[in-house]
């Protein structure tokens, strides 16, 4: 059991981590069209250590792509923040993740894209490297805790998967991992993810008060160190 001290020295280690990373043939995709219901504002725009989310997602990814693209349907509530980006909107507005997704994937330069969600602060620049290096000959790229848990907002998707997310989109079915059995899918399991991230920090996200509150703590834990 990991104690708050192996806590913060992790999460100090991870949030300094260098980000020297050449680019690579892939485009990159943040997700930025929740309606951060639950938190009552637009979570994109929190900031933490100083930084808006949104910009710390950005920066991180910008490391391994050329191609970064934000899918929002409010491009104009991010425009101050001057990211080097393309803002591409949801083809069909309301439509979830999986919209977001494919909405972003079609608009991708490069076969495949990485893809995020905005508010995930803590991702960890040499996990996203290694599943960079996995990614050759898949369709999708994607971490799976426990055995059957998903994280398929922090995947890579090749633009092969377009059809089937069309189909999905269609059919009204938004579950993104719904195609996966129709796909080449690689899984980044739990002990290989605990090489680069034993903590599995890379997943915390930022849906509710209590998330944003867990997040300024590792941040204020970490500076304490």
């Amino acid at each position: 059991m990991l104690n708050d001290r192996d806590l913060v020295r992790y999460t100090a280690i991870m949030t300094k981590q260098a980000e020297y990373l050449s680019v690579r043939n892939i485009s990159a995709v943040v997700l930025a069209g929740g309606e951060s219901q639950r938190l009552g504002m637009d979570k994109a725009l929190l900031e933490l250590d100083g930084q808006a989310l949104l910009a710390r997602t950005v920066y991180k990814v910008a490391s391994l792509s050329d191609d970064v693209i934000v899918v929002t349907n409010n491009r104009d509530r991010y425009q101050h923040l001057g990211l080097e980006v393309r803002f591409v909107p949801d083809e069909q507005p309301g439509e979830g993740a999986l919209m977001g997704l494919y909405s972003g994937l079609q608009a991708a330069r490069h076969a495949a894209a990485f893809a995020v969600a905005c508010d995930m602060p803590f991702l960890n620049v040499s996990l996203l490297r290694h599943m960079l290096a996995e990614s050759t000959s898949y369709d999708v790229v994607v971490p799976r805790l426990e055995s059957d848990l998903l994280e398929p907002l922090h995947a890579i998707y090749s633009r092969r998967c377009l059809p089937l997310m069309a189909r999905l989109l269609e059919q009204g079915r938004r579950r993104i991992f719904a195609f996966f059995a129709d796909v080449r899918v690689r899984y980044i399991e739990e002990a290989t993810i605990a090489r680069f991230d034993p903590l599995h920090l890379s997943f915390v996200n930022v849906n509710t008060p209590a998330d944003w509150q867990l997040a300024q703590d590792l941040i204020a834990r970490a500076k304490a160190e």
